[in-house]
Parts: C-alpha cells; structure tokens; sequence
C-alpha cells in the first residue's frame, strides 16, 4: 500500500474530487480524516471507506475559520498521533454573472486562497515532526490563465493558491515538508456552478484531449504527490487538464 501508516486530511471530501481522494487515500492504507462543511455528506463517505475496510473520520470544516482549522488538526492529532499528508482542495466555483461583484471577490479570496494558507498554516508545525510529509494545494488551470466565463476573484484565488505551494515548498523544505499544487481542468461541474451549456461547450471543444476530466483522475495525482514515490518533487505545478494549457 502506497500510504500505509500515514494520517492524511482531506478538506471538501464530502463530495467530488474531495471524495474520490479521500476514498483512494484510505484504499492505500491511509488513516483520512474528511473535513467538510457538509456533514451529512461526509458521514456518508465515511462510512462508505469503512464499509471498505478503511479508516477515516468526519470533521466539520469551514476552511475560512482558523479556529475550526486548529480545532480539527488538534483533535487529529489526538485521535491519529501526527498528520502526514494535506490536501487542500475544499473550494467554490467561480462562475458568477456579475463579473464585478465585491461580495463575490471577498468569497472567492476567503475560500479558495485564505483557506488553503489557514490550511498550511495549521498542519506545519505538527508536519515539521514526521518527516517526509506532503501538502497538496489543489488550484485549477484558472490559476495559470485569465477566461472571460469566470470572475477575476476565482483566478486571482487559484492564482494565489499556486504561488503560495512555491513560497510554502521553499520555505518548509529543510523541515522535510513537500508542497505542490495540481491544478483540474475541465470536470464534472459543481453543484454551485453557474456556467452556461454553451460556454461549457466550447470549453470541452478546445481540450485536446477531446472530453472532460474524471475526478479520479485528479485522485490519482493526488495519490503520486502524498506518496512518498514523489520524494524529491516539490514546488511544482501539475495540471490535470487534457492538454487544455498546452495549447
């Protein structure tokens, strides 16, 4: 098994790319804990990678909350001993009709950039400790490119999301602390999102690949860079789009 022994939290694993990581993380060994907002859904996952023979636990998350960050990193720490591997991959969709809504940008900054600092922020120190740790920031093909179909906020979030795995990756190497960011390109739409079919049309048309991403896709990316088969990476950038950024 290519965790087996490591403690892993994964933020927004009720659902999606969060849940399919989670489920992967746990079928290789791993003890997850599922941090989301979403309880209901959570539980259920839980008790699905269980079903499995897994182990994991539920922790209800909001990633803008540094409090409820420290809470859930400190009651992992209590019920698993230490924390291995993050994945900071709880976000919203950028897709809004008003593309200069200030309520939207704050959103947007909050969630998809504050939350994966508090994320980083809280596991550090607990990271600096197991040696061989890893830190997943999961950003999008948004963070590399402007797009006419989403709000500045979400680019300039995911945006930020990247530059910070770098600052993160120099900065905590000496402590044995990997961090690197993946970036989806076109998946499954979430439940939030507001895009429309015609710009989600022409988006699928201009991938090279010629169809959408599958989030185990992006699972198995995560599962490479948690792992310690990517011991000497960090600071990097992996985009699971298609080819969409290669044109």
């Amino acid at each position: 098994m290519r965790l087996r022994d490591k403690v892993a939290i994964v933020t927004g694993a009720a659902s999606g790319l969060g849940a399919s990581t989670a489920k992967v993380f746990a079928k290789e060994g791993a003890k997850v804990v599922i941090a989301d907002i979403l309880q209901s859904e959570g539980t259920k996952i839980v008790s699905k990678i269980k079903s499995e023979g897994g182990e994991a636990s539920f922790y209800k998350l909001d990633v803008t909350d540094e409090n409820n960050w420290n809470n859930t990193v400190n009651d992992t720490i209590s019920r698993y001993g230490k924390i291995n591997i993050l994945v900071n991959n709880a976000g919203i969709s950028g897709v809004n009709k008003d593309r200069i809504s200030v309520e939207f940008w704050d959103r947007q900054i909050n969630v998809n950039a504050k939350g994966v600092f508090l994320g980083m922020r809280a596991v550090v120190p607990f990271m600096k400790k197991e040696k061989g740790s890893s830190i997943i920031n999961v950003s999008s093909i948004s963070g590399f490119i402007g797009q006419k179909y989403v709000h500045m906020g979400y680019n300039a979030a995911k945006g930020a999301s990247r530059l910070m795995t770098k600052a993160a990756a120099v900065q905590y190497a000496a402590d044995g602390i990997r961090v690197n960011s993946v970036h989806p390109g076109v998946m499954p739409p979430m439940k939030t999102s507001q895009i429309s079919s015609g710009e989600r049309k022409n988006m699928l048309a201009s991938i090279p690949l010629g169809r959408e991403g599958r989030v185990e896709e992006v699972a198995y990316t995560n599962l490479f860079l948690a792992s310690d088969e990517s011991s000497y990476i960090t600071g990097i950038e992996v985009p699971v789009d298609g080819g969409y950024l290669a044109l």
